[in-house]
Formats: structure tokens, sequence, C-alpha cells
């Protein structure tokens, strides 16, 4: 018989609030995937390691956040963990930039399987900071990090996920600048929260997760979305997406935010209506232009008579940084 692998949880970089916790990760077995793996076996492997993932199914497990909070949740038949409450002032374990450090861990009991790091995971969840004057959400592929969604049947997609390490991923033009100068702000001292929302599955969590911290991005929560199943999708629901951006709307009904994307799948569709829901809410939009000229024309379109909040269809991350500076965002 194979010998089983050592058990893991991967606590997700999540956001809450003092008075409230909003925790996820998952509980599968360590594939000790390497990030910086080369060769073209190598990466297929790995990527099907990713995807081909052993999860630990409805398995209780231990939450530990500062000196006095613990917390019990359970995992599901995917292996994920959610843990959402309201409950006393955690803010005071937070540091300067608001993130707050807890553990995860298997009730010993329960599992009588080899646990790596001695039973110990660490996360972090960010409660912006009392100096932020604006959050960002941010999307990933195609806006931070080509991938190709617009190339002929999704080749580019599949040869950058599968064939391409996250260490050797690059980051599109100026983008980590543009990003950092936002996270500072205006008076370059503000620690405006950075949160990437994208469609791309969480088997790529740590994937991202690599990219962005090797390429100096400003750490911020990473919101991505279960593997879809067949058909899974009702008549009428709102993109995931749209959904966990309304989310973070609503955990923090005080701060205006931008929102970045492009222009080739659906951000622009969902950024006028967040902005048309919400037009007091949104300081600006930018979108990344594509190389797919009726993408763009349909874009072109869209916001043809859009005056809502500044509204930036750019080439690249230096002309976004540009407009950011001229509407007093960024320094």
């Amino acid at each position: 018989m194979f010998k089983k692998d050592p058990l893991q949880i991967i606590a997700f970089q999540t956001y809450g609030t003092s008075s409230h916790v909003y925790l996820r990760g998952r509980a599968i077995e360590d594939e000790n995937i390497n990030l910086e793996e080369k060769g073209a076996f190598k990466l297929l492997f790995n990527a099907w390691k990713r995807f081909e993932t052993d999860e630990i199914k409805n398995t209780e497990l231990k939450i530990n956040m500062g000196d006095h909070f613990e917390f019990y949740t359970k995992t599901d038949n995917d292996g994920y963990f959610l843990f959402d409450e309201t409950i006393d002032d955690v803010g005071g374990y937070a540091n300067s930039e608001g993130w707050v450090n807890f553990e995860v861990s298997y009730k010993v009991n329960q599992v009588k399987r080899t646990i790596q790091s001695e039973n110990c995971f660490p996360g972090e969840m960010l409660i912006p900071s009392q100096t932020a004057s604006y959050g960002v959400i941010s999307d990933i592929d195609d806006t931070i990090l080509h991938t190709g969604l617009v190339s002929v049947l999704k080749w580019r997609v599949l040869y950058n996920t599968l064939l391409t390490s996250a260490g050797q991923r690059l980051p599109l033009e100026c983008a980590p600048e543009f990003y950092q100068k936002l996270h500072e702000g205006k008076t370059g001292h503000e620690a405006n929260p950075i949160f990437y929302v994208s469609h791309s599955p969480w088997n790529l969590y740590r994937y991202l997760e690599y990219f962005l911290k090797k390429n100096k991005f400003p750490k911020g929560p990473i919101i991505l979305r279960n593997f879809p199943r067949p058909f899974s999708k009702s008549r009428g629901e709102k993109p995931r997406k749209q959904q966990e951006i309304i989310n973070l709307l609503k955990a923090y009904p005080k701060l205006k935010f931008i929102l970045i994307g492009d222009s080739g799948e659906h951000d622009p569709y969902i950024y006028l209506e967040i902005a048309k829901l919400y037009p007091e809410r949104i300081l600006a939009i930018y979108l990344l232009r594509v190389n797919h000229k009726k993408r763009m024309l349909r874009v072109n379109k869209l916001y043809k008579d859009y005056k809502l909040t500044p509204m930036l269809l750019a080439k690249n991350s230096k002309l976004a940084m540009e407009h950011a500076r001229k509407h007093g965002f960024i320094s």
C-alpha cells in the first residue's frame, strides 16, 4: 500500500472587523508542492496534485486567536471550513497594518494520521486600519497577472497555469508599484486594504499567494471560489465574484472602494452594476485593456455614458497610476 501524506490545514488570508471574525481555509493532505519547480513533467505533476486533492472531510478543527479566544469549526465534504461569527473585541490583537494572527489545529482525538508542523497551522485576518482612506478590490487574472483568458481556446491559460511555476510568472507592467502606492495612499501612511478577488478556484490559493509575495504586491485577503460543479449555478444567481465584492461593501459600510479589473471577461459588467447599486461607495473604476477587438468594442459601448465615478480604460497600470494621482488617491 502507498504511504499516506501527512495532514495539513491551509488557512486563507481573510478579513473581518474588531467584532466579527470571518475565517476560511481547507484541510487536506500535504502533497509537498514546490512552487519554484521547473521542467514540464514536474510542473504538470504539480498541477495534477493541486487539483486532485485529498480532502479531510467532516472533521472538527480548533482555532486559537490571541490569548483568550478559542473557537471550533468543522470541515465540509470538500475539506473547507468557514467560521463566521460575531464575537467580543479582537481588534486589540491587530498589528499596525491591521493583521490579526490565529492558529488552526486538528482535534487530536479525531485523526489518527501524521500531522504536519506539530498540528499548528498559522493564518491571518485583516481588520482595516483606522488610518485607511479607502479600500481596493482587485481582480488577479489579466489585471496583475497575465493569464491569457481571451486567447483562442484558452490555450494560453492552460500553458500559464500548468506549465509555468508561480516563481516564473511575471506581473503586468507597473502593477506592483501601482498597488503599493494605493496601499500607502496620498499621505504614504494610510495602510489602505487591498482585497484580491478572483474567479480562480481555491486550489490555486498558494500559487497566487506566492506570486503576490514574490512580486512585492501589498499583502491582502485573497478571495477565490470553490471549484465549480456541473450545473450548480441557479438561474438568476449573481456571479460568485460579485457576491464576494458586495460582502466586502457590507462588511465595511464606512469605507469607500476603488475597483480594478480588466476588460476581458466579466469585470466591466460586475463593476458597473456594483457602482449603480452603491454609487456613493465607489471612488473609481480601472479596467485594463485586453487584446481583443470585439470585447473592447463592447466595453467601450457599455461605459460610453458612464458618469457615476471616475473611470479609466487603461493600456497599463502606469496610466492608471497617473490617473489615480490626478484624482488625489495617491501621492
